[in-house]
């Protein structure tokens, strides 16, 4: 199967595994480009910033979509089991293969785990010990949860 997940360098998994929580959010593309802009204008004063990993969504459907019931499961199996491979993470949630392994390239390439490659095996790697769904307050519709499944 052809893989396009980014790789990350091991400095980059180190940092990661350093954290022990991931906030999951809804952003407008424009409240998320503000975001990044006043966090590069704090760098360059000098100022601390939020350093918290954190995976923004623009809409509420495209966040449920993504982590679905299914998927957070999958999540919780990696953490759990520590599986060695694909395809021993596919026993462990007694689902076919190749939906894991689509399932785990996706989640791959939003940073939500990461792969340990072990010749021909990838270790599908969970880096945090939380994760937070964070939906913030949306004056035109009234909706303000927080959740942490």
């Amino acid at each position: 199967m052809n893989d396009t997940t980014p790789l990350l360098y091991p400095m980059e998994r180190e940092q990661l595994r350093a954290e022990s929580t991931l906030v999951v959010t809804v952003k407008s593309s424009s409240e998320f480009h503000d975001d990044i802009t006043d966090g590069i204008e704090a760098l360059e004063q000098g100022d601390a910033v939020d350093s918290t990993p954190t995976l923004s969504f623009t809409s509420y459907d495209d966040l449920m979509e993504t982590l679905t019931p299914r998927v957070l499961g999958l999540i919780e199996a990696i953490h759990r089991e520590e599986s060695a491979s694909i395809n021993e993470t596919a026993r462990v949630v007694d689902r076919d293969v190749k939906n894991v392994h689509e399932e785990l390239s996706r989640l791959a390439q939003l940073g939500i785990i990461f792969f340990e490659e072990d010749g021909q095996s990838k270790r599908p790697v969970v880096w945090f010990d939380e994760l937070v769904i964070n939906l913030p307050s949306d004056p035109d519709t009234g909706d303000m949860t927080t959740a942490a499944p």
